[in-house]
């Protein structure tokens, strides 16, 4: 081995060993920059000393007033607007006149159909005589009395059409649109007039699904609307929606009958209050206090400075409080906040205060 190669293999060891060096100097210093947690340092944490409560709440809940019917008039035949019998802003009853189409060629229709009944008419009494003294065949007279019921038929369907040339109010309400006037031309399915019901009202709000639960179907609630505030109005509850919306609240609906002289308008704002009134106290917690699943609940106490895990029973939910069975009692230690690194048998520093 010539001096070339043991220099070679020097410098290589020594470009290794001073490579394990500063790795190691490198460790040492990314140690020391580390935050190392130390298990024995106390947690500050929040906490709530458990009393016995009353679970009842109240709230309101902001809606619309929406019509209890609301539709848009169209004739089913075609033809010229003769009259226009109202107008907008107009009170209407059901079955009431509002348009008035014309029918002039449909009566001379009916006109000549008539005509031609009382013709077939003469025919069949002639006919009968006829048959019965064996002057003419039968088939004649059964071919003459078919001629007769198709005419009847037609007679039917002019005095049809000639019925629904005039338009009626389907239900009682307002006038709100007026799409056409008298000289205009009316068509199946293109609307006339729009005819909205406010004597009755629907108020609809959106409500969280932990407030489902101060809801029952029938019952009746206060409501007040912002325009008139000073006029009580009395909602009941006729539907709860199967199905949340984006913002995970669900519709709610109420069945409100307006004052006499329809003061609340559709589109109209007003708030509806909602309450769980529970005579009954217990041990009511934050649903936030809890840890562990669903089937096994668990909250943290405070025990001689140290954060101790209990097992509880919960019986039910209200909104965001949970009512305990089983596992707290007056004058427990509850740690409400602080949760992050706690742990069994924690020291910690507890910040009391019931909310």
């Amino acid at each position: 081995m010539n001096w070339k190669t043991i220099i070679g293999i020097g410098i290589t060891i020594g470009l290794g060993l001073l490579l394990v060096f500063k790795l190691k100097a490198n460790k040492e210093i990314t140690e020391g920059k580390v935050y190392q947690y130390d298990r024995s340092e106390a947690i500050t944490v929040g906490a709530e000393v458990v009393q016995k409560k009353n679970a009842g709440w109240q709230t309101a809940y902001s809606g619309i007033f929406e019509p209890n019917r609301e539709t848009k008039i169209s004739a089913e035949t075609q033809g010229r607007i003769n009259s226009v019998m109202t107008d907008v802003g107009r009170m209407v009853s059901q079955n009431q006149p509002l348009i008035q189409l014309d029918h002039s060629l449909l009566d001379l229709n009916l006109q000549s159909i008539e005509v031609n009944i009382d013709g077939l008419k003469n025919d069949i009494r002639r006919y009968t005589i006829l048959t019965e003294a064996d002057a003419i065949q039968g088939v004649q007279l059964e071919k003459t009395q078919q001629g007769l019921a198709s005419a009847e038929v037609q007679r039917a369907t002019v005095l049809e059409q000639i019925k629904k040339s005039t338009i009626h109010a389907p239900f009682s309400g307002i006038v709100t649109a007026k799409m056409n006037e008298v000289g205009g031309f009316a068509a199946p399915g293109v609307p006339l007039l729009q005819i909205t019901d406010i004597a009755t009202l629907k108020f609809t709000i959106q409500v969280p699904e932990n407030d489902l639960t101060a809801l029952e179907l029938h019952q009746d609630y206060q409501i007040k609307s912002d325009a008139y505030p000073e006029i009580p109005f009395t909602g009941k509850l006729i539907m709860i929606g199967s199905k949340a919306n984006p913002g995970n609240s669900f519709p709610v609906q109420f069945s409100v009958k307006n004052t006499p002289d329809l003061k609340i308008k559709a589109g109209m704002f007003g708030e509806v209050k909602l309450s769980a009134d529970q005579e009954e106290e217990g041990i009511i917690i934050p649903s936030a206090a809890l840890i562990g699943s669903a089937d096994q609940p668990r909250v943290y106490l405070v025990k001689e400075q140290k954060a101790v895990l209990q097992d509880v029973v919960v019986s039910h939910r209200i909104r965001n409080q949970a009512v305990i069975a089983e596992g707290l009692k007056e004058g427990d230690v509850l740690i409400t906040r602080g949760f992050i690194n706690l742990f069994e048998n924690a020291n910690v520093n507890v910040n009391v205060g019931n909310e």
